[in-house]
């Protein structure tokens, strides 16, 4: 037991030994000098040589040359319509608004008012008509102004015959009073004559001349074919029909509502809803003649 202890008591002095050793050579170990921090040199100024001003030099675009002129070749008229042109300038001059000219036109419109004699039709088509023509006042004054040149002759010819001025109107539903006009179903003129009619009632149609464009002749021509049609239907109606769609479709109906026991009034016959709206059309024209001022047209 003494060796035990003693063994301890050893080994407690050799560590306390081997510490201070230790501390020794700490505190002995030899202390470096600090090495001072170099100093920086002053960066000395970089001397640039002097800016030059460099020349870019600007792209040079040659113009685009200018497109060739094309010339296109207008083809002659035809002789007949640059006659036909030629006469409709020289004998057709334009309306004149002076006071005297147009109360000439409004005493022209009391001769066609005056020898009104058609009664209205049971039917609204009239109406839906009237408010149509109503609303487009530029376009009944076209017609005016285009009538003017041509009405005096038709209403001496209506007179003449002593037939209802009612047909004065009819060239406009037809063309608005315009002799050039042509339909999509080759009716041609002021009168709006199919070629076959025409030629029955003598409007040459060749190379040299079309008839139909030429306003006595075509009125002429027109006012026989509308006798020619009464004295057949003995009524101005189914008359104004027949020149719409044929005496053949007029008489076709009349005899269909005969067999049938049907009134054969124009209302009441089977026919083309453009024939059915042909009549109600003109006096829907009519009524605005009898009272522009209802409708905010003036005729002068």
């Amino acid at each position: 037991m003494r060796s035990t202890f003693f063994s301890r008591a050893l080994a407690v002095l050799c560590v306390g030994v081997g510490a201070a050793a230790s501390a020794q050579t700490l505190d002995s170990a030899p202390t470096l000098p600090a090495t001072p921090a170099p100093s920086a040199a002053p960066l000395a100024p970089l001397a640039l040589p002097p800016a030059t001003a460099v020349a870019v030099p600007t792209p040079q675009v040659a113009p685009e040359p200018a497109p060739p002129v094309v010339t296109i070749p207008v083809p002659p008229l035809p002789p007949a319509l640059e006659k036909s042109l030629a006469a409709f300038a020289a004998d057709t001059p334009a309306p004149s608004s002076s006071p005297a000219a147009r109360l000439q036109r409004d005493d022209l419109w009391q001769r066609v008012r005056r020898g009104f004699t058609m009664g209205d039709l049971n039917t609204p088509f009239t109406q839906t008509h009237e408010q149509w023509y109503a609303s487009r006042p530029d376009y009944i004054q076209r017609f005016v102004d285009r009538g003017s040149r041509y009405l005096y002759h038709i209403v001496e010819e209506v007179e003449r015959r002593n037939m209802p001025t009612e047909i004065v109107l009819l060239p406009i539903i037809e063309s608005a009073f315009n002799p050039q006009s042509l339909s999509s179903a080759k009716a041609v003129g002021m009168w709006q004559f199919m070629p076959a009619t025409g030629k029955r009632f003598g409007l040459t149609q060749d190379a040299s001349a079309d008839n139909r464009r030429d306003v006595l002749l075509s009125t002429n021509a027109a006012l026989d074919y509308l006798q020619k049609l009464h004295d057949m239907f003995n009524s101005w109606e189914l008359a104004l029909a027949a020149y719409n769609c044929g005496e053949g479709c007029i008489a076709r109906a009349i005899a269909t509502n005969t067999r049938k026991g049907l009134p054969t009034d124009l209302m009441s016959l089977p026919i083309p809803n453009e024939t059915r709206n042909y009549v109600p059309k003109l006096l829907a024209v009519k009524n605005i003649v009898l009272s522009p001022g209802a409708f905010g047209i003036d005729l002068t």
